[in-house]
């Protein structure tokens, strides 16, 4: 059996990609992320040019995974979890529709499980107000400069790390202890 056959990617926007970034490194299945910017109109975004909101890329994290070990849903069910799904381009102090939500699917099957997915939590009433994530297709990924590469792991003790981040990974490993990496 080819190896490759059981990786898949999901490219997923929850404001701040450091925040995104740092729970999926803990995700058992999850082999690579990386965070960049995609779903704007300018090629070769730097930092600087999406934070200022001209280009209309968002911060994404591109992870990929071993459907083995954990499906495409599961991701989104993390992606759900960590972020607020109900804010129009804004996840805390962080405003711009940079830090929107979105999922970018790269296949038909994963589009209809984001929809099938946003329609069973808004189902279940986990948010009081509509979800607002969008749903578009993938385009092409930038990857973010390599000081973006593991923030958090390698910043860990700045005050957005600690203030923001943190909470976050810590709220993600209690409520996902049996899917971490060991």
């Amino acid at each position: 059996m080819n190896e490759t056959t059981n990786r898949e990617i999901a490219t997923l926007a929850g404001g701040c990609f450091w925040c995104l970034e740092a729970v999926y490194q803990e995700l058992r299945g999850v082999e690579l992320v990386e965070s960049g910017y995609m779903g704007g109109h300018v090629r070769n975004p730097s930092y600087r040019e999406v934070c200022n909101g001209t280009t209309g890329h968002a911060e994404v994290v591109q992870v990929t995974f071993d459907t083995q070990e954990v499906s495409f849903k599961e991701i989104l069910e993390v992606f759900f979890t960590i972020h607020d799904p109900t804010t129009l381009n804004r996840q805390g102090a962080d405003v711009g529709t940079q830090y929107r939500s979105a999922i970018f699917y790269h296949s038909d099957e994963q589009k209809a499980t984001a929809e099938q997915v946003i329609r069973e939590i808004t189902a279940a009433g986990v948010w009081s107000n509509p979800i607002i994530t969008q749903v578009a297709a993938a385009d092409t990924f930038y990857k973010a400069e390599s000081y973006h590469q593991n923030y958090y792991t390698q910043n860990g003790g700045q005050p957005y790390c600690q203030v923001v981040i943190a909470p976050k990974v810590s709220k993600f490993r209690k409520q996902y202890l049996d899917r971490l990496k060991r």
